[in-house]
């Protein structure tokens, strides 16, 4: 079920409210129990399959977590182990036997196409959010709790398509919180404002940017130089706008149920350097990889040096084997298996490695540069748009079908498949160039929606922050009016299967 869908609008999410508020009224378990429910309906409206697999790897998970709450600190680390191992194998299985069944085709073996696996929906996610909580038990951090905490954890709709990956100690502790089992009208009226934000932004901004970017990644040979161009920078507007608008309406869905999930989008494209575009695009799987791949491996690195007497400060990450060893092998690593998370395609693995490139001459460019970046305008102007267009060169590669394709779309905005200047008809690439302007001031001069609710109002004028007033209310009305008629024929959302 897709959040951009009038089944959800109109019937899901008003019936998840009305019995959220009944359920309440009786009690917290009933509550949690009805949320459960409305959670396994919204993920087996596409396939019932998909939440018998979710509840075996819940029921897996919660005993793995138990026997490791149970255990001495010497047999932690082993059942965490395990149960780490048992996670990335349901991944893998699901995820990449299809495509390494099909390699295997191409080589000339017969394997029937019925034993292709089927992707089930935000088997990424809900994987990444289970090993993240075994984690936790291990460390100490997260204290017992009951199944049915931790069922609505790993299951609670708003999240279990395309994240944020959840973190146990942001999202457990809301639940133990007597006012969140009663509805809100200041949450559900917050929750609406993120949500209707995220539906135009899918609805009337992404989706119509798929009709330039699909034809032209389909035949990226064919593209001369301005045409090119206009294919690739609707595709990032696209992707933009369209991760940016589910990241919104999750938002805005779980606050009209009291719970905050984390911000999982920063306005990416305002960054000055790789470095933080990262820490501003998909906010809570760049946590998640920093604190349970990358940082680790880096620490183990580290150790290993201090034990043969060799630098790990900053002396040493300048030489050649501190920078190969403590900062390109681990950035290297994670940032590959980052691509390969994403997909099985060889693409997404050389996206991965691109950005794994772009971190590592950001990272020797900090360490070795003199002196604070420059505060001046035209300094700032420089690095966003150097950003931006390292980023392009990953999200081309990201969406291109093979890596001929992206040769052939790159070839094409150097002006290889010609130039033309004056098109068939001007008017109307005038007009593209115009609206496609207008969309990179919105995302470069624009407030994003966490400034307009007031979730960082200090970032904001006073006339952009959301007010719940007559003016508010009637803007939201025009919007929601704009998103409902703009719903028909709206697409799956790009982070759909990952």
């Amino acid at each position: 079920m897709l959040f951009n869908s009038y089944v959800f609008v109109a019937v899901f999410l008003p019936l998840a409210l009305a019995g959220f508020a009944a359920a309440g009224g009786i009690g917290r378990s009933t509550a949690t129990g009805w949320l459960i429910a409305m959670s396994l309906l919204f993920l087996g409206w596409w396939k019932a399959d998909f939440v018998v697999l979710l509840l075996i790897s819940i029921v897996g998970n919660y005993l793995i977590a138990m026997a490791i709450w149970r255990a001495g600190p010497r047999v932690r680390t082993a059942i965490l182990a395990a149960g780490i191992t048992g996670n990335l194998a349901a991944l893998i299985w699901f995820k990449y036997l299809a495509a390494i069944f099909g390699a295997l085709r191409d080589l000339g073996l017969a394997i029937p196409a019925f034993a292709d696996p089927v992707l089930p929906l935000g088997i990424s996610f809900f994987t990444f959010t289970q090993i993240g909580f075994l984690l936790d038990c291990r460390d100490g951090t997260e204290a017992r709790r009951g199944l049915l905490d931790y069922a609505l954890f790993v299951t609670f709709f708003p999240h279990l398509i395309a994240g944020p990956v959840l973190n146990s100690r942001d999202i457990l502790p809301q639940l133990d919180t007597p006012a969140t089992w009663r509805l809100s009208p200041a949450n559900i009226a917050v929750g609406l404002g993120f949500f209707l934000i995220g539906l135009l932004k899918k609805t009337m901004l992404a989706d119509p940017l798929s009709a330039v970017a699909a034809p032209g990644f389909a035949a990226p040979e064919a593209l001369t130089l301005l045409e090119a161009w206009r294919a690739a920078l609707s595709w990032a507007l696209q992707l933009y706008f369209d991760f940016s608008g589910y990241s919104d309406m999750a938002i805005g869905v779980a606050r009209m149920f009291n719970i905050r999930f984390p911000v999982n989008f920063d306005s990416p494209y305002k960054a000055q350097s790789v470095i933080e575009y990262w820490q501003r695009w998909h906010m809570s799987l760049t946590r998640f990889l920093t604190g349970t791949l990358y940082t680790p491996l880096a620490m183990a690195v580290m150790r290993y040096r201090r034990g043969r007497g060799w630098r790990t400060d900053r002396t040493g990450q300048r030489t050649l084997g501190g920078f190969a060893s403590m900062i390109a092998l681990p950035t290297v690593v994670t940032m590959g298996l980052a691509g390969v998370w994403h997909g099985s395609g060889l693409t997404f693995l050389v996206f991965g490695l691109l950005h794994a490139l772009f971190l590592g001459v950001n990272h020797a460019w900090r360490l070795f540069r003199r002196g604070p970046p420059s505060s001046r305008r035209v300094a700032i102007a420089g690095r966003v748009l150097l950003t931006f267009l390292c980023v392009l060169l990953g999200a081309i590669v990201f969406r291109a079908p093979t890596l001929g394709a992206a040769a052939d779309l790159l070839v094409g905005m150097a002006g290889g498949h010609g130039i033309v200047l004056v098109p068939d008809d001007p008017g109307h690439a005038v007009l593209a160039i115009v609206w496609l302007g207008a969309l990179f001031a919105l995302v470069w001069a624009g407030p994003n929606s966490q400034q307009i609710m007031r979730e960082a109002a200090a970032m904001s004028p006073a006339w952009m922050l959301w007010r719940p007033n007559l003016a508010w209310a009637v803007a939201f009305g025009c919007a929601a009016t704009l998103g409902l008629m703009s719903i028909g024929g709206t697409g799956e959302f790009l982070y759909f299967q990952f």
